[in-house]
């Protein structure tokens, strides 16, 4: 045999096995792959769950189980803050807003809930920081609330140095710390005071978050609005003019997000409402003001209800197909009422 035929031989060998394991690592590549999307599909699915409803006063309990033999005002809005919060960063799939890799940075419903009931915990801890813990506008304010507020309003996708989720604990401890000295009878200057101008002023805050989440949800559809901004003040001025019409649309791809944001808002809201049930009951009671609240709390409730869809549909007011962010905005408007005829007769002698 000649040496170029031996060595043909040889070189046709070597193509073979060259070829035979190049497909073996394409094909093992393309499984991994395969596997690698199907976790991320079944972590996607799971961690798209919204978390549960929790009652405010049994996690009072738990976390202060003294509580029901020395009732302590300001325990229960305190806790349930708390609670809302480990909520945010501890179900599953952890904090979603911040994350970069999937399945976390393919998700946008849970991230627009997280931001949700964000908003609502940074409105409730800056109202405890200037008004629930302070006797009045000259009073000192309370210094674990000075330092929880701003940790709170840390941005919600900051994913290291710091990160989100490492800020909002630092506010979470510091909640920790205020609760521990509100319920500890030799620390008298940790307070919550009780009062219906105190809590008429966070209702005040709630109405024009609920308010704007009502007119974002409307906008699903479209509409030409008359400009009211400075209606009934004919001496009233604004900085930039606008026309006598405005449209109002909610871009297509926004859709969903308003309305998951929209959930996360009202159910944080509903754990709020619920414990200042229990840290106003005298202020509410004396006001005649309690069913007025609880019928609040149950028009909120309505917009937690399942989802069947598998997607938020967005047809027309009257049209065959349903529309989710009308549904969302009628609740919400009728709660948001409330809140309005609640702050009224809050301020009534």
């Amino acid at each position: 045999m000649s040496s170029e035929s031996l060595w043909g031989r040889v070189k046709g060998l070597g193509r073979g096995v060259g070829s035979g394991s190049g497909s073996t690592i394409v094909k093992s590549l393309s499984l991994a792959l395969a596997v690698y999307a199907l976790i991320c599909l079944l972590l996607g699915w799971y961690w798209s769950r919204e978390p549960d409803m929790f009652s405010v006063r049994e996690n009072a309990q738990a976390m202060l189980p003294t509580l029901a033999e020395r009732p302590i005002t300001g325990a229960v809005t305190t806790t349930t803050a708390i609670k809302v919060a480990r909520v945010l960063l501890d179900k599953p799939g952890g904090y979603l807003s911040n994350d970069i890799m999937p399945p976390g940075v393919l998700l946008d419903n849970i991230p627009s809930w997280e931001y949700g009931v964000l908003t609502q915990q940074r409105d409730l801890v800056r109202t405890l920081r200037d008004s629930f813990s302070r006797s009045q506008s000259q009073s000192t304010e309370d210094p674990d609330l000075a330092l929880a507020d701003p940790r709170f309003s840390f941005t919600a996708d900051s994913w290291m140095l710091p990160s989100s989720e490492s800020m909002y604990r630092e506010g979470i401890a510091r909640l920790e710390s205020y609760l521990d000295r509100l319920i500890d009878p030799t620390s008298p200057d940790a307070q919550f005071y009780s009062r219906a101008d105190n809590l008429r002023i966070w209702l005040e805050v709630v109405s024009t978050r609920m308010g704007s989440l009502s007119q974002r949800l409307s906008a699903s559809v479209g509409q030409v609005r008359l400009n009211t901004d400075l209606a009934g003040d004919a001496e009233a001025s604004q900085s930039t003019e606008r026309g006598a019409e405005l449209q109002v649309k909610t871009p297509w791809l926004e859709i969903d997000n308003v309305f998951y944001e929209a959930r996360g808002a009202t159910w944080a809201l509903i754990h709020y409402l619920r414990a200042m049930q229990v840290d106003f009951a005298d202020v509410l009671q004396k006001k005649n003001a309690l069913i007025s609240l609880q019928q609040i709390v149950r028009e909120l409730e309505q917009s937690q209800e399942t989802v069947f869809s598998p997607i938020i549909l967005n047809g027309t007011g009257f049209g065959l197909v349903a529309n989710h962010s009308l549904a969302m905005a009628s609740y919400i408007s009728r709660a948001n009422a409330g809140l309005i005829d609640l702050q009224e007769l809050l301020s009534r002698g």
